[in-house]
C-alpha cells in the first residue's frame, strides 16, 4: 500500500493533492523541531483536522503551500503549533499533588513569606488554567484573611503556555460552574464567585497570578529560581531524549528543596536524576536543602 493511501484512508474523501503523507510527515518534523512535540502516522487524521480551518482561512488550498506559509511567517507557524496542541486538563487533577503541596509545602512556603523572603511557583504548560487556578487556591488556604495576606506578600505564580487560545481562557479565570466540583469546597467559597452558571475567580488569587506565553523547549526570560514547578502531563507528547533536557532544565530552575509535580505516566530519567529524589508518587524533591 502507497503512503499516500495510508493518508486518504484516514482522511476520507481528501485528495492527497491537497493533504498527502509528504504534507503529513513535514508538519510533524516542523512542529517535533519548533516545539517536541511527536506526531506518529495514527495523528494524521488530528492534523488534518487541526489545520485544515487554518489552510482554508488563509486560501492557500493545499496543505503543502500552508506548510510554506508557516515556514515564511513566524505568526502562522505560531498559530499552527497552537492548533495542534492538547490543551485537555480539569480542575485538582492528580489531586494528591495539591494534597502534598497543601501539607508538605505550604507550612514551609508561608514561613518563608512571613520571613519577608520571595516565593515562586512554575505552571508549566499551564493550559487553560485549570492547574494554575488549584495551586493558588491551595496555597492561599482555608483562612481568608491569612490567604489575603500571602497575597501581599512576594508570592507569585508564573502560567505559562504556548498556545495563546489556552492562555486566554486561562488569564480570564472564568469557568462553567460544574468544572470545580472536584476543587474542595472550603476553597471553591473563599476564592470564586459564581453568577449564572459561571464561576470567576476572584481577585485576590488573580493578584498573584503572571501569565506568559513560552516554549519549554525554547529560552527561558526567567530570572531566579522556583520553590515549586507543575508540568503535568506535557511531556507525554515528547520523545525521551526531549524529556531528559527538559526535566533536567526544570531541575536546575528549582531551588535546593523545592519540588516538581510531573503527569502520572511521566518519569524522571537521564541527568536529572542526580538533582531529584522522588518523595511521592511522581513528586520529586531538589537535592542539597
Amino acid at each position: 500500500m502507497m503512503a499516500t493511501d495510508i493518508v486518504t484512508e484516514l482522511v476520507p474523501g481528501v485528495s492527497p493533492d491537497i493533504y498527502g503523507a509528504a504534507d503529513f510527515s513535514e508538519v510533524s518534523r516542523i512542529v517535533h523541531d519548533a516545539v517536541g512535540i511527536v506526531l506518529p502516522q495514527g495523528k494524521a487524521m488530528l492534523v488534518y483536522s487541526r489545520l485544515a480551518p487554518l489552510v482554508r482561512a488563509t486560501g492557500l488550498v493545499t496543505f503543502g503551500r500552508y506548510i510554506e506559509a508557516m515556514r515564511a511567517d513566524p505568526e502562522e507557524m505560531g498559530r499552527a503549533v497552537a492548533a495542534l496542541t492538547t490543551n485537555h486538563t480539569f480542575f485538582y487533577r492528580e489531586a494528591h499533588h495539591f494534597e502534598h503541596l497543601r501539607d508538605h509545602v505550604r507550612p514551609a512556603l508561608i514561613e518563608k513569606l512571613r520571613r519577608r523572603n520571595a516565593v515562586r511557583i512554575w505552571s508549566a504548560g499551564c493550559s487553560s488554567g485549570e492547574e494554575t487556578w488549584s495551586i493558588v487556591m491551595t496555597l492561599l488556604g482555608t483562612d481568608r484573611a491569612a490567604g489575603v495576606d500571602l497575597t501581599h506578600r512576594d508570592l507569585r505564580v508564573l502560567a505559562s503556555d504556548i498556545a495563546p487560545h489556552a492562555l486566554h481562557k486561562a488569564m480570564g479565570g472564568v469557568y462553567a460552574a460544574g468544572d470545580l466540583k472536584p476543587v474542595p469546597s472550603e476553597l471553591r467559597l473563599l476564592w470564586t464567585a459564581e453568577e449564572h452558571g459561571k464561576v470567576a475567580l476572584a481577585e485576590p488569587p488573580r493578584s498573584i497570578v503572571r501569565f506568559r506565553t513560552l516554549n519549554l523547549l525554547g529560552d527561558w526570560p526567567i530570572r531566579g529560581r522556583f520553590d515549586a514547578i507543575f508540568c503535568r502531563n506535557v511531556m507525554i507528547y515528547f520523545d525521551a531524549p526531549t524529556n531528559e533536557r527538559l526535566v533536567h532544565r526544570f531541575a536546575e530552575a528549582l531551588v535546593p528543596g523545592g519540588h516538581l509535580y510531573i503527569g502520572h505516566s511521566e518519569r524522571v530519567t537521564g541527568p536529572a536524576s542526580d538533582l531529584l529524589e522522588l518523595v511521592g508518587p511522581t513528586i520529586y524533591r531538589r537535592r542539597g536543602a
